[in-house]
């Protein structure tokens, strides 16, 4: 199942900075930009921002933006950003909200849990 994600040409700013307008997807953003991982986040991994339910939610918001990339593996969902659409369409634009997002407390919080899982995993 894929799921519908804008061309890059149909991603417009009203849209992204609609789904910027959020505490929940800015950190999501700044989770992703933060992550070492270059695959992108499965959703879990963001629970700490807040519910399933809610997160769901924020993902697709972001996802019908054009600012994220989801992709289903199984029962979970990869999250990316999708950067070189977003620098095509508005060079620069995603470099100032990543530095505002990145320092965001739910971002610090979140990815702090994320490396004590990464942790308890390889012990």
């Amino acid at each position: 199942m894929t799921l519908p994600h804008p061309e890059t040409d149909q991603i417009s700013l009203p849209n992204v900075l609609a789904a910027l307008g959020d505490d929940t997807r800015l950190a999501i953003i700044g989770c992703l930009a933060r992550s070492d991982i270059v695959s992108g986040l499965v959703c879990g991994q963001l629970g700490g921002l807040t519910s399933k339910t809610n997160l769901t939610y924020h993902v697709a918001k972001l996802r019908e933006a054009g600012i994220v990339h989801v992709r289903p593996e199984g029962t979970k969902r990869r999250v990316t950003l999708r950067r070189e659409d977003l620098d095509a369409r508005f060079p620069g634009f995603l470099d100032t909200i990543i530095a505002t997002a990145v320092d965001l407390p739910q971002v610090e919080s979140t990815l702090a849990l994320l490396n004590q899982q990464e942790r308890a995993c390889q012990a």
